[in-house]
């Protein structure tokens, strides 16, 4: 592996502060999300955004759709929905008296899924392969997915009626999940002051960057320097979950990974070509959180998973680097 040089991650930093305009001219007031959505992008993770109706989860999903100038498909989940819609399925052409495979809505470099817990489970199964080995399997065919392939899915998690849980193991494919909340007063002004009859400002966003950059950026993140007592921190963080007796489900392996993989997005956007301790806890909530379940006892004490790994945080030390 070629690590990342001094001008490259300038270079890179650059680059994620002119995507992260472009987006946020659409999606005002919240910079961090926008960030943690670009991060989760460059690590080339999938990202569920959870939050009630009319926050601008799907707005910043197209937002980031917009911003590259690759193939984006909307997909509105629904119970009626079928896994062959989202994948794709051979039919039959009579002209040639053969089976053609006809592509479904996941061969795009983003693949918007709204309101994906509306979904039977086995639709939402159908995604798992997709999002796991960015390839989809048909009657023993192998169909190899686009690059950057995501899934930025949507839910609210307010209204239950009509919706099918998330099992854990989608969750788990998952690299982020991330709220947006309500916005301050000032940006909501500035929302407002953009629904006055003209063109909105979705429908002038440009795009700023070709999926072939986005792939390369791809390429020169996983290029940033890891230090082993980092990559010992995250595990050290991982099993801190797993022995919580709040949780009944810590962190797998595979947790472990995607924060590896988004710290070093993190620390190529922050124009560095190497991770510290402090990318790893900013990450901590986004990357960890959705991957844990509560105990009884913690859901009847009202705790939450997100005060209890700012607790994990808190008691696990970080490594001391030295410079050089």
């Amino acid at each position: 592996m070629n690590q990342l040089t001094d001008q490259q991650a300038a270079w890179f930093g650059d680059t994620v502060e002119r995507l992260s305009q472009n987006i946020e001219s659409v999606v005002r007031g919240k910079p961090t999300q926008v960030r943690l959505a670009l991060v989760c992008l460059l690590a080339e993770g999938h990202l569920l955004i959870e939050d009630v109706p009319g926050t601008g989860k799907t707005t910043l999903a197209k937002a980031m759709a917009e911003s590259i100038a690759g193939t984006w498909k909307r997909v509105q989940f629904t119970p009626d929905l079928l896994p062959s819609d989202v994948t794709g399925a051979q039919i039959f052409n009579q002209v040639t008296g053969a089976f053609e495979f006809h592509p479904g809505a996941v061969f795009a470099n983003i693949v918007l899924a709204d309101e994906i817990n509306r979904a039977s489970p086995k639709t939402q199964s159908a995604l798992l392969e997709a999002m796991e080995e960015r390839q989809h399997t048909v009657d023993g065919d192998r169909y190899v997915l686009p690059r950057p392939f995501v899934v930025v899915a949507t839910q609210n998690p307010v209204e239950q009626e009509g919706t099918y849980r998330l099992p854990e193991a989608q969750l788990d494919r998952f690299l982020m999940k991330i709220s947006l909340g309500y916005l301050t007063h000032e940006a909501e002004l500035e929302v407002l002051a953009g629904t006055n009859g003209q063109a909105t400002p979705m429908e002038r966003l440009e795009a700023v960057l070709s999926a072939s950059d986005v792939a390369d950026l791809i390429t020169m993140a996983a290029n940033v320097h890891v230090a082993d007592p980092i990559q010992s921190y995250i595990i050290n963080l991982a099993d801190a979950t797993r022995r919580r007796p709040e949780f009944t489900l810590g962190v797998s392996t595979r947790g472990c990974i995607a924060l590896l993989k988004a710290a070093r997005a993190q620390a190529a956007a922050s124009r560095r070509n190497y991770v510290t301790p402090d990318d790893i806890k900013a990450l901590v909530p986004a990357v960890f959180t959705h991957r844990i379940i509560l105990s009884n006892e913690a859901e009847l004490q009202q705790i939450s998973a997100a005060d209890v790994l700012a607790n994990i945080v808190e008691d696990v030390a970080p490594p001391v680097l030295r410079a050089g």
